[in-house]
C-alpha cells in the first residue's frame, strides 16, 4: 500500500463522503442524491466502511463497484480496515472486537472455534482492496485523509497511524499546509467547517447521518 498518493486529473466538483460503518442503505441514499458525473467529477470515500452498521460487505460492495468503474473514484483507509487487516492477520483480536468488529463477523459470516479462532468468509478481492487503500489522497488546494494530521509536519513526514488514528492534536492545532484538510474519523453532529479543515464524519455508525461534501462550493447532501 502507497500512503498517500497526488492526483493530477481536471475535475468540476470533488464529492467527498464521510464513515459509512456498515449503512449501505444511507449510502445508496446518499449515492442518488449527490449529483455526481464520474465523467467529470472526482468522487472520494474516507474510509471507515465496515463495523458497527448492519451491512458492512454490501458496503463494501457497493464502494468497489465504483471503485473498479473509474480512476475518479478514490477510497481511503480508515482505522477500522486496519483493524480488519490486524484482525484477520490475528495480531489484534480484542481491538477489532471491541470498536463494532462483531457486525462485520456477521455481515461476511463466520465460524469461531472452541479456542476462539475465527474464520471469517470474506472474499480475498475484499481483502486485497483493503490491503490497495492509500492513507492520504491531495487534490489541488485538498487533503483529504480519514484521521487527521500531525501538525507541524509536512505530508512525507506524517505516519500511517497519525492519518487513521489521531483526533485531538490535529483538530485543536492550526494546520499549516496552504491546503485544505478533508477529514472523517471523529464524528461531529455536524460538519466540523474550519477555516484549514472541514470534517464530515457525522455518526453514522452511531445512529446519525451520512454526509457528503461538494468541493468547491462547499454544498453539504445528508442521508439518514
Amino acid at each position: 500500500m502507497a500512503l498517500s498518493r497526488t492526483l493530477k486529473i481536471p475535475y468540476r466538483h470533488i464529492f467527498a463522503i464521510g464513515d459509512i460503518h456498515g449503512h449501505v442503505k444511507k449510502l445508496k441514499k446518499l449515492l442518488a442524491e449527490i449529483p455526481y458525473d464520474l465523467s467529470q467529477d472526482i468522487l472520494i470515500f474516507l474510509g471507515d466502511y465496515i463495523d458497527r452498521g448492519p451491512a458492512s460487505k454490501f458496503v463494501v460492495e457497493t464502494v468497489m463497484d465504483l471503485w473498479r468503474r473509474s480512476e475518479r473514484v478514490i477510497c481511503l483507509r480508515g482505522n477500522h480496515e486496519q483493524m480488519f487487516l490486524d484482525f484477520l492477520r490475528r495480531s489484534d483480536t480484542l481491538l477489532f472486537l471491541l470498536n463494532g468488529g462483531k457486525s462485520t463477523l456477521e455481515s461476511y459470516g463466520y465460524e469461531e472455534d472452541l479456542e476462539g479462532h475465527y474464520r471469517v468468509y470474506v472474499p480475498f478481492s475484499h481483502v486485497d482492496f483493503f490491503r490497495s487503500l492509500p492513507c492520504l489522497v491531495e487534490i489541488d488546494q485538498y487533503v483529504f485523509v480519514h484521521g487527521g494530521l500531525r501538525p507541524n509536519l509536512s505530508l512525507d513526514e506524517q505516519t500511517e497511524e497519525d492519518l487513521l488514528w489521531i483526533r485531538h492534536e490535529f483538530i485543536f492545532s492550526r494546520i499549516e499546509l496552504g491546503k485544505r484538510v478533508v477529514f472523517g474519523h471523529t464524528p461531529f453532529y455536524e460538519p466540523l467547517v474550519m477555516e484549514d479543515k472541514i470534517g464530515i464524519d457525522t455518526g453514522a455508525g452511531y445512529g446519525r447521518k451520512l454526509t457528503c461534501i461538494q468541493l468547491p462550493e462547499e454544498i453539504f447532501y445528508f442521508a439518514w
